[in-house]
């Protein structure tokens, strides 16, 4: 028996579920990236929060990204978003939390939100350019 198979897996319907909901909470660079390319006005109907420092931001993000610090995330900072605006949080990448703190922030204040699994690592390792200009 490999490691692989050592804890067998769970069923069909509780994989369903669970892969189901973990698509509520997550989407991937290639999504992202998909929506902020479409020519379709409707296909961004969310805000991508790179939750870095300004440095690491000024060195390069997400395209169309704004820059709001994961411990900066407060009911006065969303107060020009309607409530029902879908926050999607990245930061540095895989090895990094500030996404999570950020959900977390966000989700305490009642918005709706996803990661973008991957963050800046993703981004880049799917061959996607960062920008470095402000004002987006």
């Amino acid at each position: 028996m490999s490691p692989v198979s050592a804890v067998p897996a769970a069923d069909s319907a509780a994989a369903l579920e669970h892969f189901s909901t973990l698509l509520s909470f997550e989407t991937d660079c290639a999504d992202v990236h998909a929506a902020l390319a479409s020519d379709d006005p409707l296909s961004v109907d969310f805000v991508l929060l790179d939750v870095r420092g300004p440095a690491l931001f000024g060195g390069g993000h997400v395209p169309g990204a704004v820059n709001l610090p994961h411990g900066k995330i407060v009911a006065s900072k969303l107060a020009d978003y309607p409530p029902d605006t879908l926050f999607v949080t990245y930061c540095a990448g895989p090895h990094c939390n500030g996404a999570t703190r950020a959900a977390i922030r966000l989700a305490r204040l009642g918005r709706p939100v996803k990661i973008m699994t991957g963050g800046v690592t993703g981004w880049l390792d799917e061959g996607f350019p960062l920008t470095t200009a402000f004002g987006e």
